[in-house]
């Protein structure tokens, strides 16, 4: 079954064209080698200062969904909903890597890639 990804984000994110494809794609890419483990990813950008502006104001929050596991969530913030989101992406590729780690060494196959 494929993995499922949701976007959400609050209206004053959503100013920039296309930006729920594009970070969507750029997420999908950054975890593809988790696909297979994972049943949705889901994504939330938002901007924690509104119209006020400021540094670092815009947040992505990425949340994974390993089967038959946990959630496994991260929250990143940047100038840029875009930066924002690679930064989640990268921090949740990582927390990932060391779950599945984990998982991999507590198996006794040593192939994890064999079809059940």
């Amino acid at each position: 079954m494929p993995m499922q990804v949701q976007f959400n984000s609050d209206s004053s994110v959503m100013g920039t064209e296309n930006v729920a494809e594009r970070i969507e794609a750029a997420v999908r890419e950054k975890l593809a080698r988790f696909e297979e483990r994972l049943t949705r990813i889901e994504i939330h950008v938002r901007d924690d200062n509104g119209a006020k502006g400021g540094a670092d104001d815009k947040a992505c929050t990425i949340e994974a969904r390993p089967r038959g596991g946990r959630a496994i969530g991260v929250t990143e913030h940047a100038a840029k909903v875009d930066d924002a989101a690679r930064k989640a992406a990268n921090t949740l590729a990582q927390r990932l890597e060391r779950h599945f780690g984990k998982e991999a060494r507590h198996s006794h196959d040593p192939r994890p890639d064999k079809v059940m």
